[in-house]
């Protein structure tokens, strides 16, 4: 695959979705060569906690015991590790500080949030590591009939990250020989133009006739990764996440549908969270989220 990342870091919590990210990361490293980390986060337990020093011992243990089974499953697969990580602290600062400090161009991630004590998380560590990550986040979901993925469809509203989610996307599916969607979203078409004119039919069928042009020329680019020609369709009625998980559903196995969308989910001060498309898409997809950062760096 050309142009697809050198590192790439699995971050394993145990999970059943985790497991399935193991399996997605020997695919993607045995296919691309990559070099693969794996990564597993300690919580980090307050000092006031009772037997504070016992139990943070323990947990240590549990996670170092977690991270080597997991390892062995990558492993058992095919695929030579380059190095194991066990932290300890936030578990989203922890990946996304690896992540850096290695280079990684890619993070792989189970959807679940089961920490090394069986407890479930607050909030959800995918969707933090998804909001705030300098590279793109593979997310995987959707059980063992998951992978690979039959199809890819992708979310294009013109912008970088969108075509970053799809060159990368259709990386990933070629090897599998899915198909292709590229979907735009266009919900509402203006009422007046740039001169303050009203929109009439024509105009309106026009401008569609051109976004269409544009879109084909990005289907031409999507389908020198793919190995074959995406086909493309423009919304113009509808949520812009309904519209991309009804077109991922469209098929009897929706599961096996890698859903791809760029992310506009920070602003130029880094970490902080704002809402957007592909926080919705990564909540409700029922298979693979690939989310594609903003180029803001």
């Amino acid at each position: 695959m050309n142009g697809f990342p050198t590192k790439v870091l699995l971050a394993t919590d145990g999970s059943t979705d985790a497991i399935l990210a193991a399996r997605v990361a020997a695919d993607l490293s045995k296919g691309t060569g990559s070099e693969l980390h794996v990564v597993h986060v300690v919580p980090t337990i307050p000092q006031n906690a009772y037997l504070y020093s016992y139990i943070l011992d323990e947990t240590y243990e549990e996670g170092l015991h977690l991270l080597n089974e997991h390892a062995k499953r990558v492993e058992d697969l095919g695929v030579t590790i380059a190095e194991n990580h066990l932290r300890r602290g936030r578990f989203v600062d922890e990946i996304l500080d690896l992540a850096q400090e290695i280079g990684a161009g890619l993070i792989l991630t189970g959807s679940r949030g089961l920490g090394p004590v069986k407890r479930l998380l607050l909030g959800s560590v995918a969707e933090g590591v998804v909001h705030h990550a300098r590279c793109p986040v593979l997310v995987a979901r959707g059980g063992g009939e998951a992978w690979p993925p039959e199809r890819v469809v992708i979310g294009d509203d013109g912008s970088e990250a969108a075509q970053g989610a799809a060159a990368l996307a259709a990386e990933i599916g070629r090897p599998c020989g899915a198909q292709g969607l590229l979907v735009q979203i266009y919900p509402r078409l203006l009422e007046v133009d740039v001169e303050g004119r009203k929109l009439n039919a024509r105009m309106i069928n026009d401008e569609l006739r051109r976004e269409e042009r544009e879109l084909e020329e990005r289907a031409t680019a999507v389908e020198e990764h793919l190995g074959k020609r995406p086909k493309i369709r423009i919304a113009t009625v509808g949520d812009p996440t309904a519209v991309l998980l009804e077109a991922a559903e469209e098929e009897d196995e929706p599961e096996k549908t890698l859903l791809a969308v760029g992310s506009r989910g920070l602003g130029p001060i880094q970490r902080v969270r704002l809402g957007s498309v592909s926080t919705k898409v990564l909540r409700a997809a029922r298979g693979p989220v690939l989310v594609y950062p903003h180029p803001r760096y």
